[in-house]
């Protein structure tokens, strides 16, 4: 998600979402300080770290968040897993959710598929300050309609579409879950997109999409950096579970995390059932001549990050990873070393995650929650968050406090 000058200021009813409501805030939370005295007691339990809370959000939860060079701020609010009636895209504009680029696209209506903004899941923006996005398509409950998955591009300065490619068979599947997407300006005469597909069932691949011409196609869809891992085992919120792609009991699939280095020469993945990061040149996997013999060669295995759901890079080249075991955003270092970037029972699920003007954003939808992952029953306990992190130490924050204003709708 992208932020703005908002900090400090809460407003807003559901009017404006529907059956949800925002609240815009400048809470501090100050981690615990690490053990500074022995101890046969396990410090990693302790919480690392500081983070402020940003936005919070009741129903319906949020996933992609971008922000603009200028410092506008866009979230997603996918509906595959709810099929609700807020708005699929919108801006936060002056305390509101302002549904974007306009209701009539944002909203639920009659409008085809293709026409309007289904379900708007991951985003990012290109070096000219676009927003782009991945509309997966899906909507809770049915089946996924022609036309529905679509890379879209919208320019902020106009605030009008300018892209809007339809996904289609064959490099859309009936089971797709077009996850999340970076764009690479330096191949093609209008740029490409990167497409991951981490898959409602058990065929995740990577797409290419060239944005001038709309050709497109799916890449290693059986290559093992984009697969998840048979057997994985996880513990979220405590409790061990195994992956069982057939009777799934955590947010899991094949690739889903995605980022490029600054100059974009590298696209980093990773599969969300794993805990490997992958890399691949970005000049062979823009070229629609090389075939995936080709890129598997070229593959780069970078070892153990952890698991990620969504990554994102720094201006100079650092990637930032969500880890929803450790309820925790961790920095993985050009050199391959990590770093801790905070860690904190209230980080729950982090998904959607940006980097600018020196913090990293991160939505926290609570998707481990949901009632397909726990017997039928909605766990989730609103509000949802949108927190940011500064990228390198900064001073001492004070202890978590609550500055919001309320103003009636």
């Amino acid at each position: 998600m992208k932020r703005r000058s908002v900090l400090g200021h809460a407003v807003l009813g559901g009017a404006m979402m529907g059956s949800g409501a925002l609240a815009l805030a400048g809470r501090a939370a100050r981690a615990a300080p690490p053990a500074s005295f022995a101890t046969n007691t396990d410090h990693g339990f302790n919480s690392a770290g500081s983070f402020e809370i940003v936005a919070e959000f009741a129903d319906p939860g949020p996933s992609g968040i971008a922000i603009t060079p200028d410092g506008r701020m866009f979230v997603g609010f996918p509906r595959h897993a709810v099929n609700h009636t807020g708005a699929t895209l919108a801006e936060l504009k002056g305390g509101a959710l302002v549904p974007y680029p306009d209701a009539a696209t944002s909203l639920p209506s009659a409008r085809a598929p293709s026409a309007r903004l289904m379900s708007v899941h991951g985003m990012t923006t290109d070096t000219r300050g676009r927003l782009w996005l991945i509309d997966d398509g899906k909507l809770a409950g049915q089946p996924l309609r022609p036309g529905a998955a679509k890379v879209v591009g919208i320019d902020p300065a106009t605030n009008r579409i300018v892209a809007s490619i339809v996904l289609t068979a064959p490099t859309l599947l009936s089971d797709s879950h077009m996850n999340d997407l970076r764009v690479d300006l330096t191949h093609g005469a209008q740029g490409t997109a990167y497409v991951t597909d981490s898959s409602f069932g058990t065929h995740p691949a990577l797409v290419v999409v060239d944005l001038a011409t709309g050709r497109q196609r799916r890449v290693l869809a059986t290559h093992p950096s984009t697969q998840a891992e048979r057997g994985f085992m996880t513990v979220v919120e405590g409790r061990p579970l195994v992956f069982d792609p057939h009777h799934p009991t955590f947010v899991s699939g094949g690739v889903d995390g995605i980022t490029l280095s600054p100059d974009s020469a590298t696209l980093y993945y990773s599969p969300l059932t794993s805990r490997r990061l992958y890399s691949l040149p970005t000049a062979l996997l823009s070229d629609f001549s090389k075939t995936d013999a080709d890129l598997a060669a070229a593959v780069a295995d970078l070892g153990e990050k952890g698991v990620a759901d969504g990554l994102a890079t720094d201006p100079q080249g650092r990637i930032y990873t969500t880890n929803f075991e450790h309820d925790a955003i961790f920095r993985r270092n050009p050199d391959g070393t990590f770093d801790t970037v905070v860690r904190d029972p209230r980080v729950l699920s982090p998904d959607g995650i940006f980097v600018h003007d020196g913090y990293v954003y991160c939505t926290l939808g609570q998707w481990n929650r949901l009632a397909s992952f726990n017997g039928g029953h909605d766990l989730r306990v609103p509000p949802y968050f949108l927190i940011r992190c500064p990228t390198d130490v900064a001073a001492p924050l004070s202890s978590i406090g609550d500055v919001r204003q309320k103003i009636q709708p």
